[in-house]
């Protein structure tokens, strides 16, 4: 039998579609809704799983912005024939977001061990939560926001690519949340460092997707639920892309940094009284 049913995958396609691109934490979410559904947390066909419909949510990251991906991939395409186009934004941009998934690809294949393992505790997932909502809050706080998205640099690309290394060690810090905290330190305004972590997030996240695509089947999820999951997911996340770029266009990112720690505490309580196995 499948480790997981087309309904769970139903319910756990709508968590992640809903949270991955919001600053709460998609695998924390995931890692809850298993837990709840007594659907175990490490094994590896489930972690291989909640990976995989990861892909569902990326394609409606490209779906969604297509007319900004076509225009960086034309202009690193015609840069690489073309040395006056290598001077445009668009193709160092290109560059940036290659260089900056490296630092990811490099600790994920490291520690992979580790964040299939204790580090995928529910445990973990709480602290990170809570400790996470320090960080955007201290980042919301600090950020001038006045850098818009053809001001991003080099520098910037890397520094918050990398940063997503930290939601990789610690589910529930979330990747949106540490990547859109490291952009507005750099000073970038909430939009700017929105769009930043969606473009980010494709090469990373489609990795991740496709290469626990093999343990998710081999070890015990069938394709059915892998298949469901992954629609939800992209019919769930189009929505929530389109719904967070409007609103971190008028809005802090308060309410997240409040709902991360009422969600922390919440888990904290329900692994203390033993509801939730960790």
């Amino acid at each position: 039998m499948s480790a997981i049913s087309v309904g769970q995958a139903v319910v756990l396609g709508v968590v992640e579609g809903v949270t991955e691109f919001l600053p709460v934490s998609s695998t924390g979410h995931l890692k809850i809704a298993e837990g709840l559904m007594d659907i175990p947390v490490d094994d590896s066909s489930v972690v291989g799983f909640s990976a995989v419909i990861q892909v569902g949510a990326i394609a409606a990251v490209l779906v969604y912005f297509f007319k900004d991906i076509v225009r960086i991939v034309s202009a690193w395409f015609r840069g690489l024939t073309d040395r006056e186009e290598r001077y445009h934004h668009d193709y160092k941009f290109a560059w940036w977001v290659i260089y900056a998934t490296i630092p990811i690809v490099v600790v994920g294949l490291a520690a992979k061990p580790l964040i299939d393992g204790p580090l995928g505790s529910l445990w973990v997932v709480a602290g990170s939560l809570i400790a996470g909502s320090a960080v955007m809050w201290c980042a919301d706080q600090m950020g001038r926001h006045k850098r818009g998205e053809d001001d991003t640099s080099f520098k910037d690309a890397m520094l918050v690519g990398a940063s997503q290394i930290l939601a990789l060690l610690f589910p529930g810090f979330s990747r949106s949340g540490a990547t859109m905290s490291t952009a507005l330190i750099l000073d970038l305004d909430r939009v700017a460092a929105t769009r930043l972590s969606f473009f980010l997030g494709i090469p990373a996240l489609t990795g991740a997707g496709i290469y626990e695509l093999k343990d998710a089947l081999g070890a015990g999820v069938g394709a059915a639920p892998l298949a469901v999951g992954t629609v939800v997911s992209f019919v769930v996340a189009y929505a929530s892309i389109a719904w967070l770029l409007k609103f971190v266009a008028k809005h802090s990112f308060n309410a997240f940094v409040l709902y991360r720690i009422v969600i922390g505490v919440l888990l904290f309580g329900l692994l203390g009284a033993g509801v939730l196995n960790a």
